[in-house]
């Protein structure tokens, strides 16, 4: 009877225990359910500036090269969110950069140095294609109606980026008198430069034509504001380093001329340094160019023709730098401000009647 007894109290406290520990471990797993983050998607459009950093925007003038010469950028991406900190997204932008020596230099501190006489401008529309990781420095919560009204983020990846810088031809003034007897382009007209060789591409002894399609790494830091449960605004800096020295058509050295014998563009949009106008703003260079030459060359008569002073000390002469930077790449910044949607996460099955 004793032993009974036991046996009766040893398994009752063998029931109650694993009555206990279920309760436990069933609560610990509603509780560990509870704590688990659900993967969720968006897509977003953007809208901001683009900058071109180069030969035609030196980074030792941060500011000026920054907003002298400040574009326009749009886009459109889609991102998942994996974890509470680490996301992915692709996307598509699509921007216009461009550089310009006669605006970046016509004020009296620059209008001496060899850029203004340079004289190059370009314009560049940008089609990249991105694959970034975002890092997100304020976590979400475990669902994305939870998650932080504040957040902040850093992102890099890889992009593939198209583009085909462009200049404005010559103003008619100028064209005429440096190509007489040849037909005028058209005022105003922007020609693509890469097909036209201007540093001797493509001919024997020099380079190859550049490509049109290039790598760049985007790397930034971004601010998001929760607007509801659905929708979220962020503003965000990127910055792309590229491998190209090209998207302004600048890299190396003045050419022969006599490689354009046969093509008058060419020629044309590959020495600017005797143009008369700067074209972009139509703007007389004689009086700048006069200052420029006195501070250079010094044994020039005071009133003296700049640009055949120019000629006569051999400014842009063959095998002299077209660009300035030719160790250095292009690279180029967005700016922008998104509007993203949340996309739902569980599609819903209607019940069973």
């Amino acid at each position: 009877m004793p032993r009974n007894f036991e046996l009766r109290r040893t398994s009752g406290v063998m029931v109650l225990m694993v009555i206990l520990g279920f309760i436990l471990t069933s609560g610990s797993a509603k509780a560990q359910t509870r704590g688990i983050f659900i993967p969720y998607s968006s897509v977003g459009v953007g809208l901001g500036t683009s900058n071109y950093y180069g030969d035609m925007a030196p980074y030792r003038r941060p500011l000026a090269s920054t907003f002298k010469m400040m574009r326009w950028s749009i886009g459109a991406n889609y991102t998942r969110h994996f974890t509470p900190r680490l996301a992915a997204r692709a996307s598509f932008n699509y921007a216009r950069i461009a550089g310009d020596d006669y605006i970046m230099n016509r004020d009296s501190k620059h209008e001496n140095n060899i850029f203004y006489a340079r004289n190059l401008h370009f314009r560049n529309d940008l089609k990249e294609f991105s694959v970034q990781g975002i890092y997100k420095l304020t976590p979400d919560n475990r669902s994305y109606d939870r998650r932080p009204q504040f957040g902040a983020y850093l992102f890099a990846g890889v992009a593939l980026t198209a583009h085909n810088p462009k200049a404005r031809v010559p103003s008619e003034a100028d064209w005429t008198r440096m190509m007489p007897g040849v037909e005028y382009p058209g005022e105003g007209e922007w020609v693509k430069l890469q097909p036209l060789g201007t540093e001797g591409q493509g001919n024997p002894g020099y380079d190859k034509k550049y490509s049109l399609v290039q790598f760049a790494i985007p790397v930034g830091i971004g601010v998001r504001y929760k607007i509801n449960a659905r929708f979220d605004i962020s503003a965000e800096l990127g910055f792309r380093k590229t491998f190209t020295d090209y998207l302004d058509d600048a890299h190396g050295k003045y050419a022969n001329p006599a490689l354009f014998a046969n093509n008058p563009l060419a020629a044309a949009m590959a020495n600017r340094t005797q143009e008369h106008v700067a074209v972009r703003k139509g703007a007389d260079r004689t009086e700048s160019l006069k200052k420029f030459v006195q501070a250079n060359y010094l044994n020039s008569a005071p009133d003296a023709d700049p640009y055949a002073e120019m000629i006569i000390h051999g400014f842009a002469n063959p095998g002299q730098e077209r660009g300035n930077s030719p160790t250095n790449k292009d690279n180029y910044m967005f700016g922008q401000i998104h509007l993203h949607y949340i996309l739902p996460s569980q599609i819903k099955c209607p019940p069973l009647k």
